[in-house]
């Protein structure tokens, strides 16, 4: 399949990419999700190419998910988004209300350029997140967990068609956020 990214339209990495408070495999999947709304023409990262981007990249995320099976489903929907499913969403702004959607020209705009309001609002959730567990950086089951609190973002809507419950997503995450997972909380805080 042709990329509809036109040859050296991809700029170099953003200010989320480079983000030092992001681990390495959070800012893969940030990469990841940019240049996947690029190839789909795009305007900007929402929560559905986060989710893509962020179970690509992060095994952890994959196992929080399901065994196996939902996990599949999932791909097949994110999949679906460029040839059909999510057409709907092309040249439209996601916007669950979770952060303010700033005009042109207003002092804040250009702060989240490329971002869903839900996107940069997730993405900042997933920082507090991290902040309040006390890890040096925010990892991909902070993100997941920002992405699922939203309940009106199109990655909600992508875990639902999939068959997949938020809530149960949320209570695997509440009750033991790394069982199973490569993040040793306590190593992230005794580097400082």
């Amino acid at each position: 399949m042709q990329s509809r990214t036109p040859q050296g339209a991809e700029p170099g990495p953003t200010r989320a990419e480079t983000d030092p408070r992001l681990s390495a495999v959070l800012a893969s999947a940030v990469a990841g999700a940019r240049r996947r709304a690029m190839r789909d023409g795009d305007r900007q990262i929402d929560t559905a190419h986060l989710l893509h981007s962020l179970m690509e990249a992060d095994p952890d995320v994959r196992a929080t998910l399901d065994d196996g099976e939902q996990v599949v489903r999932l791909f097949g929907y994110l999949v679906q988004r460029s040839i059909g499913y999510g057409l709907q969403w092309q040249g439209t702004v996601e916007d669950s209300g979770a952060m303010p959607l700033l005009r042109p020209g207003h002092p804040g705009a250009g702060k989240e350029a490329g971002w869903s309001p839900s996107a940069a609002a997730a993405m900042e959730a997933a920082v507090e997140r991290a902040e309040r567990r006390g890890g040096r950086h925010a990892v991909g089951i902070d993100l997941l967990a920002a992405l699922v609190a939203d309940a009106d973002c199109r990655a909600v809507e992508v875990l639902r068609r999939a068959g997949a419950d938020e809530q149960v997503i949320v209570r695997r995450i509440e009750e033991d956020p790394y069982a199973g997972t490569s993040v040793d909380p306590y190593a992230e805080t005794s580097a400082d």
